[in-house]
Order: structure tokens, then C-alpha cells, then sequence
């Protein structure tokens, strides 16, 4: 069983989310926040404020790229936290950043979606050695291969003479499929937006 979300509504109560820079702040908490334990719930509150108040919260990195951090003891992603925040509710599903800069919160470069969808706007792999996705040359052939992902299986589009005909290729099939435009780029910073 998964782990109790907080409410929006709390989210809203104990975080500041500005919805153009995509940053998360902590506010103030009361002292209802606070159980009694080996230190006064007073003592807790004061502490905790002392430290945490206004500062910026969700600025670890996870594995993957994305801000993440603990709200009560459980982690949680930075920029599923903002779409709760912004929308009312928790996403049902994926978050997709659309510029395909992971640490890039801001409300405008996130989007509901599909475990498909999001796979169809990811940014090209660093082990990528064409400089296109999906397109590849063939040793042994001495051609250019090009292949895309549809409905959990690979779909060779051809053998190609040259580079710029896989890639057209390539792109003709993202299209076709409901690739999203930004698929593939290497996006880097959030200063560069392409939608």
C-alpha cells in the first residue's frame, strides 16, 4: 500500500510555491503541527521555524535529475508536489516536464500524463552517438538504421543510404505516433523553452 499523500490543502498550509520560477519555500508552522515528546511541542515549533521558515525546500536532487524532498518523514518529488499545489490534487499519473529539464518546476513547463506520453517527450540519452534518436549506423550494412517505440514494441523504419533520410525518417514516424515535439532534444537549461 502507498503512502498517505498530504492534502493540497496542507501542502498549501506548511509550503510557498512560485508557480514562474517553479521554486518551493517552507512557511511558518503553528505549534499544531507539533506533538509533545521528549521536547515541548513549543520547543519543537520554535526550533523548527528558527531553521526552516522561508527557506527554500525541495532542493535535494534525486538519481534521476529531479528535486525531491520529505514533507513529515516521506519524500516526495518537488515537481508533483507543485501540480498538487497549483491544481487542487495529486496527479494520477506522470508529470511531464515539457522542456525535458527535470529540476525546471515552473507551472507552466509541467503537464498531466500518460506513462506514454511521458516517454514521448524525453530528452535524448547520453549514450546517444548520431546525434538523433532512434537513428543508428549499421556496421555490418554500412547504413543508417532508424526505428521508433509504438505500443511497447520497436518499429523498424528502414535502412537508409545516408544520415539526413533516417532522420527524416525518424521524425516523420514522431509525428505519425504522437511523439512530442521537444522529444529527443538535449535540453539543458530552462532559459531555452521550446513549448
Amino acid at each position: 500500500m502507498g503512502k498517505c499523500l498530504p492534502s493540497p490543502e496542507l501542502l498549501n498550509k506548511i509550503l510557498k510555491y512560485n508557480p514562474e520560477t517553479g521554486e518551493l519555500f517552507w512557511r511558518k508552522r503553528d505549534i499544531g503541527l507539533f506533538k509533545e515528546g521528549k521536547k515541548s511541542a513549543s520547543h519543537a515549533c520554535n526550533a523548527w521555524n528558527a531553521k526552516n521558515a522561508n527557506k527554500p525546500a525541495f532542493t535535494a536532487d534525486d538519481s534521476h535529475g529531479y528535486k525531491h524532498g520529505r514533507i513529515f518523514g516521506a519524500a516526495y518529488q518537488a515537481h508533483r508536489v507543485a501540480w498538487a499545489m497549483s491544481s487542487g490534487e495529486w496527479p494520477p499519473e506522470f508529470i511531464d516536464h515539457i522542456n525535458g529539464v527535470k529540476n525546471d518546476n515552473r507551472i507552466s513547463n509541467l503537464r498531466l500524463a500518460s506513462f506514454t506520453d511521458n516517454n514521448r517527450n524525453m530528452r535524448k540519452s547520453r549514450r546517444n552517438t548520431s546525434g538523433c534518436v532512434g537513428v543508428f549506423f549499421h556496421k555490418t550494412t554500412g547504413k543508417w538504421i532508424a526505428s521508433i517505440g509504438h505500443n511497447a514494441r520497436n518499429v523498424h523504419l528502414g535502412y537508409f543510404e545516408n544520415f539526413d533520410e533516417a532522420v527524416y525518417a525518424r521524425k516523420s514516424a514522431e509525428v505519425k505516433y504522437g511523439y512530442h515535439k521537444n522529444h529527443g532534444l538535449n535540453m539543458q537549461k530552462p532559459s531555452v523553452l521550446l513549448g
